[in-house]
């Protein structure tokens, strides 16, 4: 069978190459997180040559209404919207109507005028900080979107230019994404283009370029080409469906995302639709989408892209002239980043196991995908407990790793 006809089906581990004692130890794992209060509860799959190995739900999908964890749990998961409006944007690449080096100005006239704030201390001490606006040494690009490189910043980082996102309240505000960029447009770079990685709102500035240049909503553009042709029928901005709503997986109070603002309702209806942060899914939707990247971007005869723009995507796109920015750099060692996710340089350096061109990314509610296309697998982690990813994420791909016990088919 040729990857585009590839689905996902039901298999075994042994099937694929893994051990099933070894990844007993995955809901042992799961199941002592639960049961000592660090998550309420969690689902998580894992895929190989288009078979499922694993497929596990553990603990509560409500733990105050101590209602279980269920496999089609409904999941907040942030920023792994990115990559799904990546795929959007790249259609249109594919189309020929959108191009990475032209200037996001291009299709975002707000941008034209962008400058680069540098803040320095006040005239007298105890004056307010001045800040002083400097030209772009070039343009933002389309490109720089994609890969965190535009000069964007969010509101939760320790920077002069960041606590302007947060007096603008972003996170907090229902814009749509027309009103969202006038407003962004207005504040300052926080560094220069294409001069460092830095983690920010590029990608809902990206999911308005998508609506820009197809005429269409974010959603409705996804939906067409991205959501309906690989059935995933679970993922959206805002769960429309009431029948849907008792599936919502729910934090355990007093969790709250980085920077202290609370998990919004999924079931609420919304004029926001950020492309970086605003989607809700289940474990098995997302992994049909992480399917059809392994696939080379199709699944089951429904193509979204061709396999050299998912190679192309998956490559690293910062290289040797760009580094870190101003604030943390999220992907850590032995990580740059392509167009959209995190890519594995070296099978070295980095805390946890992997492949050289591994590609991953994660939400701030808990979720986490990464997919490792020289094994042709992948594994998806849904958990709504922000505040323990990061504890996670080594712990769980060291043991999925170890249970790959015959790595080349």
């Amino acid at each position: 069978m040729s990857h585009a006809q590839r689905g996902l089906d039901e298999g075994s581990p042994e099937q694929v190459g893994f051990s099933r004692d070894r990844l007993q130890r995955l809901t042992d794992e799961l199941r002592g997180e639960v049961e000592t209060g660090q998550l309420p509860g969690a689902t998580m799959l894992i895929a190989r040559h288009g078979k499922i190995a694993y497929f596990e739900a553990v603990g509560y999908r409500d733990k105050a209404a101590k209602s279980p964890m269920t496999k089609d749990a409904i999941f907040r998961i942030y920023s792994m919207s990115k990559p799904i409006t990546t795929v959007a944007a790249m259609i249109l690449v594919e189309q020929g109507k959108l191009l990475l080096e032209n200037p996001v100005a291009a299709y975002l006239p707000q941008f034209a005028e962008a400058r680069v704030g540098i803040p320095r201390p006040g005239m007298m001490a105890g004056m307010p900080p001045v800040m002083d606006l400097i030209p772009c040494g070039r343009p933002m690009t389309v490109q720089d979107l994609m890969r965190h490189t535009s000069g964007l910043t969010y509101g939760f980082f320790d920077t002069a230019i960041s606590k302007l996102y947060r007096d603008a309240n972003f996170f907090g505000a229902d814009l749509t994404n027309a009103e969202f960029v006038e407003a962004l447009a207005k504040l300052p770079l926080a560094f220069q283009p294409g001069a460092g990685w830095n983690y920010s709102h590029a990608t809902d500035v990206l999911g308005h370029v998508v609506e820009m240049v197809s005429g269409k909503s974010l959603y409705d553009w996804e939906q067409a080409h991205i959501l309906e042709p690989l059935g995933m029928s679970d993922t959206s901005f805002c769960i429309a469906d009431k029948a849907k709503h008792g599936r919502v997986a729910e934090p355990a109070p007093p969790d709250h995302l980085v920077g202290g603002a609370p998990p919004y309702d999924p079931r609420q209806t919304l004029k926001s639709q950020m492309g970086g942060q605003g989607m809700q899914s289940t474990a098995l939707d997302y992994a049909r989408f992480l399917q059809t990247l392994l696939n080379g971007g199709a699944l089951e005869g429904k193509r979204v892209l061709g396999p050299e723009t998912v190679a192309y995507m998956t490559a690293d796109h910062l290289g040797h002239d760009i580094g870190p920015g101003p604030t943390w750099y999220i992907p850590g060692p032995g990580y740059g980043f392509g167009l959209g996710f995190a890519v594995r340089r070296t099978a070295g350096e980095a805390v946890h196991a992997g492949s050289v061109g591994n590609f991953h990314w994660s939400g701030a509610a808990g979720t986490l995908f990464w997919c490792d296309p020289r094994r042709d697998f992948f594994a998806v982690l849904m958990v709504q407990a922000s505040m323990q990813l990061f504890r996670l994420e080594s712990k769980l791909r060291n043991m999925v790793y170890a249970a790959l016990v015959e790595p080349e088919k």
